[in-house]
């Protein structure tokens, strides 16, 4: 049986790739007990298996972590408020069915892919829980469902992952089975935009599969952008994040070059930002962290090279982006010294730690990297995120939360991620605060990068 759990990276060639040895006929189901099945429950998977709930949907909800299970079942899991209300409903429902039995896929008239898709150390792409999750859809696959993939990938791995395979299996896409990819768009600790009022983008294998993926969607999205091909859907998304990645290179320069003028960066993005045209606000920070941004470009930029293409510039923003937390590090090296310490041994808080404010998600957050080169270098690390109770040093070491920051008497305190309501009212005037954040305007004496 497949399974897509974490695992280790694997190099997977951009050639279509078998990913199942099944040659069974196909078979036929001529009804389903599902509307629609959710593979992978992380912070994509879950809300969307709730949304469907929500939206009248007879959802399977499918995940192989026991943990995870356990966490959503004990409604533990990290989600927005009136996600966590609709957890508690669909819990009572028959028609919400929790599980890791993935024969039960063969019984959903729908089957949609929520795994990971990050990249490795060398940021090279890791497609293994993509792969299983693929395969384990093609192999359940009957005549009469969708299969959709929502997770950010290269271009063409629709069709390398589903769409051949399928036919492998004696499976005529288009008309015993549909394929289509529509990446997600959910962001995370933000209630903003409820995913109903997200539109969604689709594209199908052929003509007909773009209609069933948009019937699928238009469950419960209010709009739905149908675009031509597979391979727009999933260059869509990369350009979406992409986009972001360049931006937010651009604001981080914006704020070294303010800081070597002497001119306050956020009063500057705030002030370009009352313009009603051409102009969207990006802030700058300590790096960049969770899914998105600091993995899904290196999957345009990892195919590229197969075809010889440069992009300079994305390029560029990402090893900006990449340099970012070893910048603070270095800020902090020069902030001790002016107060005549060197970092061995020298007392370093920091303040919040999940990449972003409001979730409890460490993926990629910049103050992983940071602790880690502090820790290397010696430094006394304390840290307190009231959503992260404990965190792995690359070292190996486990640092836990401190429930009394004030009684780690810092030399410097380093302002990572500031959640929601944070009391920082225990910082006295005469500690030195590093505002990576550009935010701290209400704390007293604070350096920015």
């Amino acid at each position: 049986m497949t399974t897509f759990e974490s695992g280790p990276a694997v190099a997977i060639s951009l050639s279509p790739v078998p990913l199942t040895q099944d040659v069974r006929p196909p078979a036929t189901q001529t009804s389903f007990d599902y509307d629609v099945a959710i593979v992978g429950l992380g912070y994509v998977g879950l809300p969307t298996a709730l949304a469907y709930h929500a939206a009248g949907s007879r959802v399977l909800a499918l995940d192989l972590s026991q943990r995870r299970l356990s966490t959503i079942r004990a409604q533990d899991a990290d989600l927005l408020d009136g996600d966590r209300r609709r957890l508690a409903t669909a819990l009572q429902d028959e028609g919400f069915a929790l599980t890791d039995d993935q024969e039960l896929l063969s019984r959903a008239a729908a089957i949609v892919v929520c795994v990971p898709t990050p990249v490795d150390v060398h940021l090279v792409p890791d497609l293994s829980l993509l792969a299983a999750a693929a395969a384990t859809a093609v192999a359940a696959a009957v005549v009469g469902q969708l299969l959709m993939l929502t997770s950010t990938t290269y271009i063409g791995c629709t069709e390398d992952f589903l769409v051949t395979p399928l036919r492998k299996r004696g499976l005529a896409v288009g008309s015993d089975v549909h394929v289509v990819f529509s990446a997600e768009r959910i962001n995370p600790g933000v209630d903003q935009f409820s995913q109903e009022v997200v539109p969604r983008v689709v594209g199908g294998a052929t003509p007909a599969c773009e209609e069933a993926g948009a019937t699928l969607l238009g469950r419960y999205a209010d709009a739905v952008h149908r675009v031509s091909s597979l391979e727009v859907a999933e260059m869509t998304k990369i350009l979406e994040n992409t986009f972001r990645a360049v931006n937010i290179a651009l604001a981080n320069e914006f704020a070294d070059i303010c800081s070597s003028l002497g001119v306050p960066v956020t009063e500057v993005i705030d002030a370009a930002a009352t313009k009603p045209y051409g102009f969207m606000p990006f802030y700058p920070g300590p790096g960049v962290g969770g899914h998105c941004i600091p993995c899904d470009p290196h999957y345009l930029l990892w195919q590229l090279k197969e075809e010889r293409v440069d992009a300079p510039m994305i390029a560029q923003a990402m090893t900006r982006i990449a340099a970012r937390p070893r910048q603070v590090v270095d800020r902090i090296r020069d902030l001790l010294l002016q107060l005549g310490l060197g970092l061995e041994g020298t007392r370093v808080h920091v303040i919040g730690i999940a990449y972003k404010p409001d979730v409890a998600d460490l993926r990629e957050s910049p103050a992983l990297e940071i602790l880690s080169h502090l820790d290397a270098l010696g430094v006394d690390l304390a840290y307190t995120d009231s959503h992260i109770p404990s965190a792995l040093l690359h070292s190996g070491r486990l640092l836990e939360s401190i429930d009394d920051p004030s009684s780690f008497d810092a030399d410097l305190i380093l302002i990572h991620t500031r959640h929601t309501g944070e009391d920082l009212s225990w910082i006295r005037a005469d500690q030195v605060i590093l505002d990576s954040t550009y935010r701290g305007t209400d704390l007293p004496g604070r350096h920015l990068l």
